[in-house]
């Protein structure tokens, strides 16, 4: 046991290390390379300088935004991953990303962001996924019991549905708001408003500590849900309680940088084969690992 615990810190320590890493060499490099020794000083004392804009504008909220999405839709990835029991599930697979595209692509015709300029279009997109996961919810829970397989079959279809509404949105568009529309599915870091940056930061870490009050849950769901059930775990409860994190999770990172596709199908697969399917280790490793892609 100690030597489990021992490998798990290890594991941690070096993930730590490459999410430094890669924090400090995203800053130092750019149109304008800055030395990794000049970077803490520049934060600390070098504020009204083009090279602390640029740091503190431009560089550090894509940072701290691919940190936060990153590691939203790897942990969305194992927690469906685990409900599920089917690791090709990944957290667009329920339809929400569909959803989130189809609400951005209304408020984009209707030119709504007139209105609620920056914030509409993360708005939108949270609201048309939080939309797909109520009618998700209401189709497949039938007397207290949420079905998982109809649950996925039901998510899938929305999804197919939301992409053909999409396309037939974008064939009656005009070039403007064609363009739009692209540029938010195609997907981006590039949001450098620090409340929406700070949201999605915020969102994500409680994500992460909200879904380890279920890890011991998840591992026993990963022998079946009867075989949980004799085990003590309510498996309704845990699987509606699980279904809102992923869902908040992936929606608020959809509608903040669009359909950024594969990290939570790919990065639990990775580290699921490094550190095994304890979800203990497994959640942080996945967020870690997928802040670090």
């Amino acid at each position: 046991m100690n030597k489990k615990f021992t490998r798990w810190l290890f594991t941690l320590f070096i993930l730590l290390l490459l999410l430094f890493g890669v924090s400090l060499f995203s800053l130092s490099m750019g149109a304008s390379a800055i030395s990794p020794d000049r970077i803490i000083p520049l934060l600390l004392h070098g504020q009204g300088t083009t090279l602390y804009s640029i740091l503190f504008d431009i560089r550090l909220p894509r940072i701290i935004l691919g940190f936060a999405i990153g590691g939203a839709l790897s942990l969305a990835g194992v927690i469906l991953q685990g409900m599920f029991r089917n690791t090709l599930v990944e957290p667009y697979t329920l339809g929400i990303s569909g959803g989130a595209a189809l609400g951005v692509c209304l408020t984009t015709i209707f030119r709504l962001n007139r209105i609620l300029d920056v914030y509409a279009l993360p708005i939108s997109g949270f609201l048309g996924g939080f939309l797909v996961i109520l009618f998700l919810h209401s189709v497949s829970a039938k007397r207290g019991i949420l079905r998982i397989h109809d649950l996925l079959l039901t998510g899938v279809m929305i999804n197919f549905i939301s992409s053909s509404a999409v396309i037939l949105i974008m064939s009656v568009s005009q070039a403007e708001e064609l363009q739009s529309i692209l540029f938010w599915i195609i997907g981006s870091l590039g949001e450098t408003d620090w409340f929406l940056v700070k949201l999605a930061f915020f969102t994500a870490v409680a994500g992460l500590v909200a879904s380890y009050f279920f890890c011991f849950d998840l591992n026993a769901l990963a022998l079946g849900e009867e075989e949980a059930l004799h085990l003590g775990i309510n498996v309704e409860r845990t699987k509606r309680i699980l279904l809102v994190i992923a869902s908040i999770l992936t929606g608020i990172s959809v509608s903040l940088t669009g359909t950024i596709g594969f990290v939570g199908l790919v990065v639990p697969h990775f580290v699921r084969m490094c550190v095994g399917t304890d979800h203990r280790i497994l959640m942080i490793s996945s967020f870690l690992s997928g802040a670090i892609f």
